[in-house]
């Protein structure tokens, strides 16, 4: 299971001061092997050419690339949104892909937070209701779920706008609900797909300074996907995609 490595696709030599703490973490996702081809009529395009990198519990990586390097691919692949021509993922030790679609689907849910650009919330119901949707979908009760929501608002500062419609807050507030969702049934790993790609530059530090926090203080994992160069020097690893291969790792001083 690679378990002995912080990112067994990482070259020999690479910068690892932290390595031997990082060494006594699980392994939150991996990814073996994967690759992806998309077939048309007019050929076959490959989106993914074997990649292999090992994320560990509590870390907080980047990934960055151009537009059309397969990021999006990449994310939809790691979300279980997509099948991979070949390879394998393993989210919390679990072989998503070796699962009926029913199981996938459960594992989505159970396994996987979101945090999409533009939010994705429900404008005709309250804050606090969908910060709930994933639990109701896992079958929590309303008691627990109604404790769990309130407590996660309270840790990102907006408590007070849970009866509130999400069109009645802010860019920055809808964000922080969309990340309490990501959080409602502790999942084992965050997709944050670029979730500061829609706010002002102040906002957007925010943002990342509560993903940051999540992932220091309450050990969350977090796979960052951003086209902003500066926010990714300060996850502790990027992962650099071009033409659908990791080009470079780098882990970062921060």
């Amino acid at each position: 299971m690679h378990d002995n490595v912080v990112g067994y696709n990482q070259k020999p030599g690479s910068d690892a001061k932290n390595e031997v703490n990082d060494l006594l973490l699980p392994v939150a996702l991996k990814m073996e092997n994967v690759s992806k081809v998309f077939k048309s009529p007019a050929g076959e395009l490959i989106a993914l050419r074997e990649i292999s990198f090992a994320v560990r519990k509590g870390e907080f990586i980047s990934i960055v690339g151009p537009s059309g390097s397969g990021k999006s691919t990449l994310l939809n692949i790691i979300g279980a949104l997509d099948r991979p021509s070949n390879g394998r993922v393993f989210i919390d030790n679990v072989d998503i892909f070796s699962l009926k679609d029913s199981q996938i689907a459960q594992m989505r849910n159970l396994l996987i937070g979101y945090i999409f650009q533009s939010f994705n919330l429900i404008n005709r119901t309250s804050v606090q209701k969908n910060v709930e949707i994933p639990a109701i979908i896992s079958g929590m009760n309303s008691e627990a779920r109604h404790r769990r929501s309130l407590k996660l608002l309270r840790i990102l500062g907006i408590e007070d706008k849970a009866s509130l419609k999400p069109v009645n807050l802010s860019g920055g507030q809808q964000q922080r609900v969309a990340i309490a969702r990501s959080l409602m049934n502790n999942p084992a790993i965050i997709l944050a797909d670029e979730p500061t790609g829609n706010l002002d530059s102040k906002t957007g530090e925010e943002v990342f300074d509560l993903l940051r926090m999540l992932a220091n203080k309450f050990k969350r994992t977090i796979v960052f996907v951003t086209h902003n160069s500066d926010l990714a020097s300060r996850t502790d690893r990027t992962i650099f995609i071009r033409d659908g291969a990791i080009e470079k790792e780098i882990i970062n001083r921060i």
